[in-house]
């Protein structure tokens, strides 16, 4: 069934299952109300839907244009939209940590993808099976510890050392199967199957309300095996199927600025992720239509969930969220993958659809991933706990308030996001308000903030911190008001070094030989003892 085929019947088929529903519609009842609860009277059962790396920006004008996204558009017509949500670590396991938690990367620890929650964490999933919930978790979750090889680790460790080394394999198409070829992420059908099964059979029998977690690995970029040992993963892979759904046309070709005038920590990064060669215009064009034929296909796994508690008649008393760990920047500011806190690496897509939820409804305040968690304890009128990073958006998303007198906290009109592993040289930390994104760095070395307008310059190309010293400064303040960043660097720094120094240890000296043979090996063989003497320095 086609794509456009596809969102006429939902679109149907939505219109005929909400019209029953409206405020009379009601669950039966799961623990007292949160004191900061929005209009959602319920508490209704839940699904979350999170792929990986789905640029955000793609939700609305204009990337919307570029790939036809017709499940997206169908929560846009009959939820919210969040205009401006966003990561809070623009890495996987990080990421996932901090929405699980509900507390931001420098309070969980959660410094890279093989270092997340403690297993004492209390997520929002264990409360909401606490006070009656039927859960269920299917695919990637990865809060606890997500993919990564010896390299990965290694070059975590080792990125604030003194030397410049190529970790990623640059940046390829793939383009498998026919045009009847759908299924190209076979895994990702089949938990989208295990999800469908489960509401068709498991759901529709349960009393009580339920929360299912789909994990997607969707849109990530894939393994590269001509990488070498340890391969990354920069392959575009799909099929002409999911290419067809892209207006090849419309792709932006993304400005880049000269190699010699970018900030030292975008050199870094756009160098260990190999790319800082030629690529010609063709090749840029297929790598982001790739990518946002990626998108589609992630898109279609959303219609079945959907269409699912269409057919069972749970939607209308459904509520359904959309998002991700992270986006992609598909070769903006000439990089792939995540790692950065621009608006590709940075922005992820956050749509909410369900009963007494506001349809057609645009919010432009900026939220974040730590927001999900007493969202969902909102929902379910579960009490919040006192120390959480994050804000219930129900008032934001909601018809009405069920209880105006409700005393409500305000969400901040910030939102930070941090960085601490492997592509980047330095921790890094953004603070997003209305239209600044602030970008702050901490290591040995003294490197320059960041600042952008992104009204005036959403393609994120002039630092304007020597301009608007002011508000740099002012933005400054309040990061160092949220935490004490360079505190935080130092914590992570001592940690990489111990990490490192007991990898080290455990290979005996041996460790040089074992590098050569990592991702690295095209450029640590030209001269091993140049970056062994480098590494030495950093442990002294």
């Amino acid at each position: 069934m086609g794509a456009m085929r596809q969102l006429v019947r939902a679109l149907l088929l939505l219109t005929a299952a909400w019209a029953g529903a409206g405020p009379g519609v009601r669950a039966r009842p799961v623990g007292r109300r949160a004191p900061r609860a929005g209009a959602v009277r319920g508490p209704y059962s839940v699904v979350m839907v999170t792929s990986d790396s789905f640029d955000g920006r793609l939700t609305f004008y204009p990337g919307s244009l570029t790939v036809t996204l017709p499940f997206v558009n169908l929560m846009k017509k009959h939820g919210t939209l969040f205009l401006n949500a966003y990561t809070n670590s623009p890495i996987c396991c990080p990421s996932r940590a901090a929405m699980w938690s509900g507390l931001f990367t420098h309070l969980t620890e959660s410094w890279n993808n093989f270092k997340g929650l403690e297993s004492n964490y209390t997520t929002w999933m264990d409360l909401m099976q606490k006070h009656g919930y039927h859960t269920q978790k299917y695919g990637k979750v990865d809060y606890t510890s997500g993919h990564h090889s010896l390299s990965n680790r290694v070059e975590a460790w080792t990125r604030d050392v003194d030397f410049l080394l190529r970790q990623e394999g640059r940046p390829m198409v793939n383009l498998t199967g026919n045009k009847t070829y759908v299924r190209v992420m076979e895994e990702d059908w089949q938990n989208t199957d295990k999800a469908v099964y489960w509401i068709r059979k498991k759901a529709t029998n349960f009393t009580q309300p339920f929360v299912l977690y789909l994990g997607l690995n969707l849109p990530h970029p894939y393994p590269s095996p001509s990488a070498g040992e340890n391969f990354g993963s920069s392959t575009f892979k799909t099929s002409p199927y999911w290419l067809e759904k892209v207006m090849y046309e419309a792709i932006k070709i993304p400005k880049w600025i000269p190699l010699s005038d970018m900030h030292p920590i975008d050199y870094y990064s756009s160098y260990t992720k190999n790319c800082t060669g030629h690529f010609t215009e063709k090749e840029i064009r297929d790598i982001r239509a790739f990518y946002y034929a990626m998108c589609a296909e992630t898109d279609a796994m959303l219609g079945e969930i959907i269409l699912a508690l269409r057919d069972t008649g749970l939607l209308k008393r459904t509520i359904i969220i959309f998002t991700a760990d992270h986006g992609e920047l598909a070769m903006e500011h000439q990089q792939f993958y995540k790692m950065s806190m621009y608006e590709g690496s940075s922005h992820v897509p956050l749509l909410v659809m369900g009963p007494n939820i506001k349809a057609q409804h645009h919010v432009s305040n900026v939220v974040s991933l730590v927001d999900i968690y007493p969202t969902m304890l909102d929902i379910a009128g579960i009490p919040l706990p006192q120390n959480l990073s994050g804000y219930s958006l129900m008032p934001l998303l909601s018809e009405k308030a069920e209880d105006e007198t409700l005393p409500r906290s305000p969400h901040p009109t910030w939102v930070l996001s941090e960085f601490h592993g492997c592509n980047v040289n330095s921790s890094t930390y953004m603070l997003r308000t209305d239209k600044w994104k602030y970008i702050a760095y901490s290591n040995d070395h003294s490197i320059p903030p960041q600042l952008f307008d992104l009204f005036a310059d959403p393609d994120e190309l002039t630092n304007v911190a020597t301009t608007y010293r002011e508000v740099a400064h002012s933005l400054e303040k309040k990061l160092r008001s949220v935490l004490d960043y360079p505190k935080v660097s130092a914590s992570v720094h001592e940690y990489n070094k111990k990490q490192f120094i007991n990898w080290k240890q455990s290979v005996g000296q041996n460790y040089s030989n074992i590098i050569a043979n990592l991702r690295w090996h095209q450029d640590w063989l030209k001269d091993p003892k140049k970056y062994e003497r480098a590494i030495d320095k950093w442990l002294k």
